[in-house]
């Protein structure tokens, strides 16, 4: 099949390279010229795991292309999918004018069949945006093409995007009522990766646009609800990780998502959240749940506050290090992520800051400038009074603690993941004062 991509951000541009490795003839189109100039020279302006390794295989073997030339994009996909940013606006509502001016672009240029894809993350409604965009523009050319408009709602991971894209837990597309050629083509476009345990789920557009949004809050939820009984324990005495261990044995639970840490962060879960928020309350709804999910994770990124100060005494003057920036492992995206948070106060309180991310480091330089960079975990541990442990990457897991001690001008740690804790006693052993998440 032949595939125009609008967007080469994450979902964009991992879909894109992930149709062409299905042997799809695929165009990426944006209109950051810098960032189609770097993709077309093979480089990768994200990192991903496995992404560009396939990147490199599929632009060699001619399936892959990119382009800022919309009308060019525009004539050369049978199916053409919006994958564009919908960031949040001031109010905390989806922000879609990216998908509506590609819209308006396909409905301008348009000059044969197609069937467009909305990829995006979007509110409940916008397939029927996009399909009164499109034939507004139709009509005013006096042009007579036949369209469909379908709801396909990513579900990929950050750091796990690529493995995602060919074992999804579900394929989900919308289509309009009696649209069966698209749903032909859309089931033959998915036939390789759809699987019994891994079903093809045709619905309408409405309830595709809503099934990622309500994915997305029910597991920021999860998140939350450990978070802030994480804050209970610690002032009971009782042990998140029990906890944890044992709601999750039951089968009507499950235990995926139940770890308490320093909160969520990325691209997904805080927009999601707070666009599901606006929708509902634009429609007359209570969003209640929603809204409380979202504060308590604001509150978690802040609750690593009054831990430092118990431990430090005073943050000014203090050497702090970070370990980890990204919102999770296994990727370089620092949006939202609980580092920022952490960050601000501590400078903002007066403290002497340093860090390490394997990937991260240059997206946090920019917003970040004045503090310390590592070229390696331990390179921020010296002289350090506190070491806190941000995002669990592997690089974190099992550092040489007898050396980490002797750089260390104060053996503090917070461990914002709770990954230290089985070897605690070690820890303590060694002569250092830890501290985890709801212990």
């Amino acid at each position: 099949m032949r595939i125009t991509i609008f967007g080469t951000g994450y979902v964009g541009l991992v879909s894109g390279v992930c149709f062409a490795d299905m042997g799809n003839d695929v165009l990426c189109a944006d209109v950051d010229t810098k960032k189609i100039a770097l993709l077309e020279r093979g480089a990768n302006p994200i990192y991903e795991p496995g992404l560009q390794e396939k990147l490199d295989r599929n632009k060699k073997e001619g399936r892959l292309n990119f382009t800022t030339d919309l009308t060019k994009a525009v004539a050369y996909g049978d199916l053409l999918f919006i994958c564009v940013g919908t960031p949040s606006d001031s109010n905390g509502s989806v922000d879609t004018q990216y998908v509506e001016a590609v819209a308006k672009t396909i409905g301008e240029q348009l000059n044969h069949d197609a069937i467009i894809v909305d990829k995006s993350t979007v509110p409940v409604g916008t397939a029927a945006k996009v399909r009164t965009i499109i034939q507004k523009e139709l009509d005013k050319r006096k042009v007579k093409h036949s369209f469909s408009v379908v709801s396909n709602p990513e579900f990929l991971r950050e750091g796990a995007a690529v493995n995602d894209f060919f074992n999804p837990d579900r394929v989900i597309v919308g289509i309009e009522d009696g649209d069966d050629h698209a749903r032909e083509l859309i089931g033959k476009l998915y036939k390789s990766v759809a699987r019994t345990n891994r079903p093809l789920v045709f619905t309408d557009t409405k309830s595709a646009e809503l099934i990622k949004y309500a994915s997305n809050a029910m597991l920021a939820t999860r998140i939350s609800f450990m978070n802030q009984l994480s804050q209970y324990c610690e002032t009971v005495g009782a042990d998140i990780t029990a906890l944890s261990r044992g709601m999750g044995l039951d089968t009507r639970i499950g235990s995926r998502f139940l770890h308490a840490g320093v909160g969520y962060g990325g691209s997904c879960f805080p927009k999601d959240v707070k666009g599901l928020i606006g929708s509902i309350k634009e429609a007359g709804c209570d969003a209640g749940i929603f809204e409380a999910v979202d504060v308590a994770n604001e509150n978690q990124k802040r609750s690593l506050f009054p831990k430092i100060e118990k431990m430090l005494g005073t943050v000014k003057g203090k050497k702090v290090a970070l370990w980890g920036l990204s919102f999770k492992p296994k990727t370089d995206d620092i949006r939202e992520a609980p580092s920022r948070v952490i960050a601000q106060w501590l400078i903002g309180n007066g403290a002497d800051v340093a860090a390490f991310d394997p990937e991260a480091t240059e997206n946090f330089k920019e917003e970040f400038p004045k503090i310390r960079y590592g070229k390696n975990p331990y390179d921020p541990v010296k002289g350090a009074d506190l070491l806190i442990l941000v995002t669990e990457w592997d690089a974190f897991r099992n550092p040489d603690w007898e050396r980490v001690k002797k750089l260390m001008n104060t053996q503090n740690i917070i461990d914002g993941r709770n990954i230290y804790l089985g070897y605690r006693d070690d820890l303590e052993k060694l002569g250092f004062t830890y501290k985890g998440i709801g212990i």
